[in-house]
């Protein structure tokens, strides 16, 4: 019996070593692959020690700076609006570390951290100043932490349905889902991500409404852009407050664009709210971003009821016109 159950535990063992084998050798292809059919737009910009990947377009000034949200597209968030804005003047995208092309950061992905590595990647391309913010979700609060430190080199904002310092806690009373809860799939796949499983089985069904190339380069990066997704996700908390800590822009312009579309039924059921929670949960969101368009003497706020969260995606025109709208005002208004 003894002899038999030996041989069983081999056979296994022979096995999850085949199948570990098998996978490391099928994520390294995919790797290989993902680097041959999607090089990297831009440039690769050593920061000291580690590259952000940046891709700026265009001539003038200001220079427009996008910044994406809390997803693994990098760059390429800004897909459908880049080019048209580098036909009116310098656009610049980039991928925070970890993302795509870009170097993972060995510690923390604090705010303050993504802050710097922005700034030192303009710099050292010799960017020139004064920059227009762009930023979706997340981004949002990036924008206004890199705004805390570097305030002389930002002359207006965009802010694509953008995150707010207190978004968790004015909700707390409609819900008891946090990021981290929608996370802990993708924090247990990411352990596995040398093995080719998130290569192998992607979720197209939580992606974001992107073109058909934006999403394959996406997905062929997941494995690698999975791990400084989820170390954003990990500060998140810290994120929003050290943006809380900084509400004033001036007279700085600012454009606010709310996405007003009601969420899905799959989304309010994750989240775990009834319909009357959900209705109360937009409803606070619409306040919020009331809240940030008051941030500026010098602001607009439109309300975009035909899109959800990826208005850059779905309704590109309406975030062209926004970013246009700023770039007017800052040349008609150089001085903040």
């Amino acid at each position: 019996m003894n002899k038999w159950l030996g041989r069983i535990a081999l056979v296994l063992v022979v096995i999850v070593a085949i199948v570990i084998l098998f996978g490391a050798g099928y994520e390294t292809i995919g790797r290989r692959n993902a680097a041959r059919d999607f090089p990297p737009p831009g440039k690769l910009v050593d920061i000291g020690g580690r590259k952000i990947q940046l891709d700026c377009r265009g001539t003038g000034s200001p220079t427009v700076v996008f910044e994406s949200g809390l997803d693994m597209s990098g760059s390429l968030s800004w897909y459908g609006v880049q080019d048209s804005i580098a036909r009116d003047t310098r656009a610049c995208a980039y991928s925070r570390a970890g993302i795509m092309w870009s170097d993972p950061t060995p510690g923390a992905q604090s705010g303050k951290d993504v802050a710097y590595d922005l700034h030192a990647a303009l710099e050292r391309t010799g960017e020139r100043t004064p920059y227009i913010l762009v930023a979706h979700s997340l981004g949002g609060p990036y924008a206004m932490i890199y705004t805390k430190y570097f305030g002389g080199d930002v002359a207006g904002l965009v802010f694509v349905d953008a995150s707010h310092p207190d978004q968790v806690a004015r909700n707390r009373s409609v819900t008891s889902w946090t990021l981290a809860d929608g996370m802990k799939q993708a924090k247990m796949a990411s352990h596995l991500a040398k093995l080719g499983l998130i290569r192998k089985v992607t979720a197209a069904d939580t992606a974001p409404p992107r073109p058909l190339f934006v999403s394959r380069a996406t997905d062929a990066y997941t494995s690698t852009s999975l791990p400084a997704m989820l170390k954003e996700v990990d500060a998140f908390g810290a994120t929003l407050a050290e943006a809380g800590t900084f509400r004033s822009l001036g007279n700085r312009p600012l454009f606010v664009l709310t996405a007003t579309r009601p969420m899905p039924d799959a989304d309010r059921v994750s989240m775990k709210m009834s319909p009357a929670q959900a209705a109360q949960y937009e409803a606070n969101w619409v306040q919020l971003q009331n809240e940030e368009a008051s941030w500026s003497t010098r602001s607009q706020h439109q309300l975009v009821p035909e899109s959800g969260h990826y208005i850059q995606f779905e309704k590109p025109d309406v975030v062209i016109a926004a970013v246009r709208a700023v770039i007017d005002s800052v040349r008609a208004n150089p001085k903040r």
